[in-house]
Order: structure tokens, then C-alpha cells, then sequence
């Protein structure tokens, strides 16, 4: 329960800077090598893994990712880019072997074959550089490419097989991750310095999501998206 808890206090607070950077509008406006914005990214997750036998991937799933981002120009078309975002992100995975799942409150075995839904949410920290064309008509291009760092905040499974649904299940995460993204696309101007963005973006992440706990399978699976972004700079 723990997670879950947190989980919900950094969605306010992140409702709360969200807010903060929209009544200050003004004030950044002033400062010309800084621009802000906020975004809703819709999501295709997929996990792949390091072993052919033991894990595989079995699907994708849709997700959300939002937040806000920010910039800091040392070049007109170049700047640095970072921000804050919660992401839920999930994928299916299926063992050829018999697989012990650890919940928070039970244990259970899922027979070879048989699906584990995966739903997690991350709070996302993306560093990187942001390269963007000088304005052309009403439209800019721009390509963002960097690091992001990543906390598990919590996470459920579901298995289809036994009725399983939204169970909380943090053992068989790990709490951390890091992995790289790379994302394209165009801004059109709404007047001043404020536009729509449209994007599109993948991104890797390095790192096991698994935490391959009692007599698991030893691999690494690391979680796959494409984002679709939708957002307004300021």
C-alpha cells in the first residue's frame, strides 16, 4: 500500500508544478532562453527479454505519459531539455517453463504459455539536447534525443489464466531504471512564443524490469515504447 500512496502524493505535486508553471507564464516569457511546456503522451509498451527459451514477450499494451518539460536555450535552435512526467507503461510476458509469482499478499504458479499482464507506473526524468529549425511559415521541426531516468512508484499484474487482476505485486519489480529516447517532430506557431507540439518518439530502457526473485528465470527484460506527443511550449 505503501507505493500506491506515494504514488498519489506525486500526482498532486505534479498537478501542483504544472499549475505553478502556468501562473508564471509571465514572468518566464521575460527570460529568452527558457521555455516550458506540458504534454500528454500516448503510449505502445512491449517487453523484450535477453533469452529465447525462458521469457518471452507476449503483446503490447497501451499507456500514458504526462508531464511538463523544459528548456534552456544556449543557441537559438539548440537547448537543453529536461522536465517531469508520470508514466504508466505495461506489457505481457509468458515463461515456457512454470513461473511462481510473488504478490504482495500471496504467491502462485502460472503454467508455460499463460500470459502475466504487466501494468507499471513510473515517475520519468528525461536529460537531454533538443535541436530545432528555424521557423518555416507557422512550423518549427525539432528532434529531442537523451537519457531518462526512471523510479518504479508501483506496480500490478494480472493473469488472465486465474482470474487475476490489478494485483499489487512491487517484489517482482525492480525500483529502478535508466534508458535513452529519441523523439521528432514539428511545432506550429499559435502566435508569440507559444505552439502546439506533435511528435513522435521511441525509447529503450537499459535496465531489468523483472527482479527475477526466488528460482525465476535469470534474464533481462527491458521495457520497449513509442510515444505519440501531444503538448503546448510556452
Amino acid at each position: 500500500m505503501r507505493r500506491i500512496i506515494i504514488s498519489k502524493h506525486l500526482q498532486i505535486n505534479l498537478f501542483t508544478i504544472i499549475l505553478f508553471l502556468f501562473t508564471s507564464k509571465s514572468l518566464l516569457a521575460q527570460e529568452k532562453n527558457i521555455k516550458f511546456g506540458v504534454f500528454a503522451d500516448p503510449v505502445i509498451a512491449w517487453f523484450s527479454s535477453d533469452t529465447k527459451k525462458e521469457t518471452l514477450n507476449d503483446g503490447a499494451r497501451a499507456g500514458l505519459n504526462f508531464g511538463f518539460t523544459f528548456n534552456r536555450y544556449f543557441d537559438k535552435n539548440y537547448s537543453f531539455s529536461t522536465g517531469l512526467s508520470l508514466l504508466n507503461a505495461g506489457g505481457r510476458l509468458k515463461g515456457t517453463d512454470t513461473v511462481e509469482m510473488v504478490f504482495n499478499n500471496f504467491k502462485t504458479k502460472v503454467a508455460p504459455g499463460e500470459s502475466m499482464v504487466y501494468r507499471i507506473q513510473y515517475l520519468n526524468i528525461p536529460i537531454g539536447l533538443k535541436f530545432e529549425s528555424n521557423q518555416i511559415g507557422y512550423v518549427r521541426i525539432f528532434t529531442d534525443l537523451g537519457l531518462d531516468v526512471k523510479v518504479v512508484l508501483g506496480g500490478k499484474v494480472d493473469i488472465p489464466s486465474k482470474e487475476i487482476e490489478k494485483e499489487a505485486a512491487a517484489d517482482e519489480l525492480n525500483t529502478f531504471n535508466i534508458g535513452y529516447h529519441l523523439m521528432a517532430g514539428i511545432g506550429y506557431s499559435l502566435g508569440g512564443n507559444t505552439e502546439m507540439v506533435f511528435g513522435l518518439g521511441y525509447e529503450n530502457n537499459f535496465l531489468d524490469v523483472t527482479s527475477d526473485i526466488n528460482d525465476q528465470a535469470t534474464d533481462r527484460v527491458k521495457h520497449n515504447m513509442i510515444r505519440f506527443r501531444i503538448g503546448i511550449n510556452f
